[in-house]
């Protein structure tokens, strides 16, 4: 269990308030911990922040891009292995969105009021042009005319299109009708929201083409669509792209609170139509991604803390246990809260200590190649540390008179990491996936757990954590110990996997976690993901020879790799791990859109 130092906040809460903990905490969350993730539902350009309001659009619908990046398409084209015809389609489609990209960029020009934008706007013009261009030289160096082809736009191709068009014209939700817009000031709000509306397409675009580049020195000169990819992460596009992010963020300065949440909606529409337009594309050949699409038999494992959440739950718990500990009566001492403080930051500071003694005495003997026994037996050190660390915490009961209401409360009030929720409830929900869900973790009381899932309309996954013992509704102190460690996780990995063996002998494994303690469950796992940067993670890892690996990285690897015939084999105990920033890189590679 890791121990995170308290705050002290919410000083004078009175005893009716006590039940309301959790939301307080919350709020203290917010206000203090560095970590915990807030966005409004609008943003301005003029919050005190470094970054212009396209750049913060552009991290707000961060999930979008990630879902287009991990697409058949992108995936099979970063290979090299996408079929010839299957890229002749996708030129003839891009030609027509470019062609209509070009005509809203004329509308827009004639919209702007200022002599400036007037000229960056015609020269981002220019450049699409020469972007069809480009598209001509790429159909005469692989032999093929778009003239000639099939050119007519399909469904996402149209919608995009039409999308595009209409708001150029002024014809958007929410504005008047383009009839009523006379003044030059009304006009220049259509420009505004025309560039709102492509400068997706730009940023996309440059974010793909440079995610590729990085992967072409792999394979040489060989890939085939090396010129597409240059192309794309040139300095030119790049400049290209910043300087429609820049139009946007002057036009945008004006804007009303109304009209920037108009603003938002054109360009997360525009986000999603992106993607919609990359799966259009018809990918006739066998993919990496979505898992779910060859694996129909999955089984999710999960840790909990910092992997699902933003807080570690040991500190939830401890302060409802301070906020709570007023309401005590004559069957029930009251504890001083300064004394209950006192007493959780002494074990903080002796968790932390003791795990800095342990992290080093793994640390010796760095291994030329994987050592997964000499991992196992470096994390029964952590097994041991761990114990010793919740007898301290029972003995302390620090965690004595805690009300399961109180506790249940604060599950439904836990932030959960972005996309965390959202991946666990299309997962138990695909009907077209038999997926199995099991979140392992150390935390102390899995009502907590159960009480944050549920509050996202979870109910189907299967826990196994530790539990508070409890007489009538308020805890005893003492801790039911289930799993303690990184061995206990193992031991109750391998037993549910020895179930579904017997039923399923194809069914795959994944297992979700943040921290060292997941170690040996990751290696042990078909697929192992490592969400987030544990530093000790990384260092106990690699020090035992195990490689972490980007996830977009190693699946373009892996098409590769099945193209030449290796097929998509996923090894348990390969001493191989791969990382992501983020639930939608999972989500996106799992289940996919």
């Amino acid at each position: 269990m890791r121990f995170l130092s308290i705050k002290p906040f919410c000083s004078g809460i009175s005893i009716q308030t006590h039940r309301y903990a959790s939301l307080l905490l919350f709020n203290n969350r917010k206000n203090h911990n560095p970590n915990f993730k807030f966005l409004s539902t609008m943003i301005t350009p003029n919050e005190k922040d470094e970054q212009g309001f396209a750049k913060r659009l552009w991290v707000k619908y961060n999930k979008e891009s990630i879902n287009s990046l991990y697409t058949p398409f992108v995936v099979s084209l970063a290979s090299g292995t996408l079929k010839i015809d299957t890229f002749r389609h996708y030129i003839a489609q891009d030609a027509h969105f470019l062609k209509c990209f070009a005509q809203a960029y004329e509308l827009a020009e004639e919209c702007a009021d200022d002599d400036d934008d007037k000229v960056c706007i015609n020269e981002l013009r220019k450049s699409v042009v020469e972007e069809l261009q480009m598209h001509g030289s790429f159909c005469q160096e692989w032999g093929f005319d778009v003239s000639s082809e099939e050119t007519i736009p399909n469904a996402a191709t149209l919608k995009y299109t039409d999308f595009l068009l209409a708001t150029a014209s002024g014809k958007i939700e929410g504005v008047n009708c383009p009839a009523n817009l006379t003044t030059p000031f009304e006009k220049t709000k259509i420009a505004a929201y025309t560039i709102g509306a492509m400068v997706p397409c730009m940023r996309l675009y440059a974010f793909i083409g440079k995610k590729l580049q990085s992967l072409v020195d792999i394979y040489g000169v060989c890939h085939p669509y090396k010129k597409w990819i240059d192309s794309y992460s040139s300095q030119d596009f790049q400049a290209a792209a910043l300087k429609t992010e820049n139009l946007l963020d002057k036009l945008s300065v004006t804007l009303t609170g109304e009209e920037l949440n108009i603003m938002q909606k054109l360009y997360h529409q525009a986000m999603k139509l992106e993607l919609e337009f990359f799966l259009a594309q018809p990918v006739d050949q066998q993919t990496v991604v979505p898992l779910s699409k060859e694996h129909d038999s999955v089984t999710i494992f999960s840790d909990f803390d910092l992997t699902c959440t933003v807080v570690d739950s040991c500190t939830v718990l401890s302060e409802i246990a301070i906020v709570s500990s007023p309401k005590s009566g004559p069957e029930s001492p009251r504890v001083p809260v300064a004394e209950l403080k006192n007493t959780w930051e002494a074990l903080s500071k002796q968790y932390a200590q003791d795990y800095e003694q342990c992290m080093e005495a793994m640390l010796v003997n760095q291994k030329d190649k994987f050592d997964y026994e000499g991992l196992r037996m470096a994390l029964e050190q952590l097994s041991d540390f761990e114990k010793t660390a919740n007898t301290r915490v029972v003995e302390s009961e620090i965690l004595k008179g805690l009300n399961l209401e109180d506790i249940k409360r604060a599950g439904e009030h836990i932030v959960f990491q972005d996309g965390c929720m959202e991946f666990f409830q299309r997962i138990t929900k695909n009907e077209n996936l038999n997926g199995d869900v099991h979140v392992l973790s150390v935390c102390w009381c899995g009502d907590l757990i159960r009480s944050a899932f549920s509050s996202g309309g979870i109910q189907n996954l299967q826990l196994h954590s530790n539990e508070l013992v409890y007489e009538g509704l308020l805890s005893t102190g003492e801790i039911m110990k289930k799993v303690e460690s990184p061995v206990d996780k193992l031991q109750t990995f391998k037993a549910i996997m020895k179930e579904h063996d017997q039923v399923d002998k194809k069914n795959l494994t994944i297992y979700i976690g943040d921290s060292v303690g997941d170690l040996l469950c990751l290696l042990n796992a078909d697929i192992g993901i490592v969400i987030g940067s544990s530093s000790s993670l990384r260092k106990i890892g690699t020090h035992f020879g195990v490689s972490f690996i980007p996830l977009f990285p190693g699946l373009v690897m892996k098409q590769r790799e099945h193209v030449e015939g290796r097929g998509f084999n996923w090894n348990q105990l390969s001493g191989t791990v791969y990382t992501v920033s983020s639930w939608a890189e999972i989500d996106s590679f799992v289940v996919g859109y």
